[in-house]
């Protein structure tokens, strides 16, 4: 690490927020994962950092419900291969959000609800601190797990939970939370700000992590730096470390990527879409007028679609890829289109 530990007034060691020699790219992760210090939490964080290692994720957040006192335990289990970044899942009684690049040992209040008024005074503690705020798990189907509080609130929006309450990867809950931040995104950009989408495992027991994960491009592996792709929409969700893609939208000379805003001067816009790992999938884009693509994937997972589009046609594309059962394998953040 190009830190050393850092030491808390309490003497407990933490993570260091870099990575050496790290530079700019494509890192997996996986920001919403709960150890024994968590209700139903089996799990160790050695055996999560293990398990992280195995599938090649490149960081993970430690996200215990309304505690800390588990950020100390993660330093021994950081390293050059894996970033740890600190938080807590904050479970309100009108829904849950993660407060993700805390301080060491700084837990947020969680004991309100929509009624109280309170929750924007506590967003604003975690973002004055640098860090971000995310919906999780909007459409939850137990009691407090539904969210009250509009997606506006928060930085970013958990459309896809993992298997924690589900025999299924992909449910119902989460295509429901997938539609609601579809159905505005259109009207979000064009009003100028818009709220990315993350997935991830919500990991309690063995095999559960990584299924799915969030794919953020960064300045480097580091805490800030992940965060600001994750603020900024500069990732899509992973299914699994066997599913890839690239998502490209190019006018003239200019090629610009998931997050980023493409300014085409009135001129054709093609869009390019290259997936590996969904073997028979279904590749389809979304604009504000809907579904205007939909394409099978060969048998053996990898295959390249091409739109052409004009900006007057959609302020914004993204893509999803559906397994041949309709289970979501991965889903894009949109390319601006301006």
């Amino acid at each position: 690490m190009t830190e050393d530990r850092l030491r808390h007034p309490d003497g407990a060691e933490y993570p260091a927020r870099r990575v050496a020699g790290r530079g700019p790219g494509w890192y997996r992760g996986d920001v919403h994962l709960h150890t024994t210090l968590s209700a139903g939490g089996e799990l160790t964080p050695g055996q999560l950092a293990a398990a992280a290692r195995e599938i090649g994720l490149d960081f993970v957040a430690t996200t215990e419900h309304n505690t800390t006192a588990g950020h100390g335990a993660w330093s021994r289990d950081a390293g050059d291969d894996l970033l740890v970044i600190l938080g807590q899942e904050v479970t309100t009684h009108t829904g849950h959000w993660l407060a993700l690049g805390l301080e060491p040992g700084h837990q947020i209040e969680w004991r309100y609800g929509v009624r109280d008024d309170a929750i924007d005074r506590q967003l604003a503690r975690v973002r004055r601190g640098g860090g971000i705020c995310v919906a999780a798990h909007p459409y939850a189907p137990y009691e407090s797990g539904t969210l009250a509080y509009p997606y506006r609130c928060f930085d970013a929006v958990e459309v896809w939970n993992g298997q924690w309450r589900s025999d299924l990867p992909w449910n119902a809950d989460n295509e429901a939370a997938l539609a609601e931040w579809g159905r505005n995104l259109g009207h979000d950009i064009h009003r100028g700000r818009w709220w990315p989408t993350v997935g991830n495992s919500d990991a309690h027991l063995a095999g559960q992590l990584g299924t799915p994960h969030t794919v953020v491009f960064a300045e480097e592996l580091g805490v800030d730096a992940v965060l600001a792709g994750l603020r900024t929409g500069r990732s899509w969700i992973a299914g699994s470390a066997a599913v890839d893609l690239a998502f490209t939208a190019a006018s003239g000379d200019r090629v610009v990527g998931v997050g980023e805003r493409l300014d085409s001067g009135g001129e054709p816009i093609e869009v390019r879409l290259r997936v590996y790992g969904v073997p028979s999938g279904v590749v389809s884009l979304h604009t504000e007028r809907g579904t205007v693509l939909r394409e099978r994937l060969p048998a053996d997972g990898a295959g390249t679609v091409r739109w052409r589009t004009a900006v007057r046609e959609g302020g914004f594309v993204r893509a999803e890829v559906r397994h041949p059962d309709r289970r979501m394998a991965a889903l894009t953040n949109p390319v601006i289109l301006a």
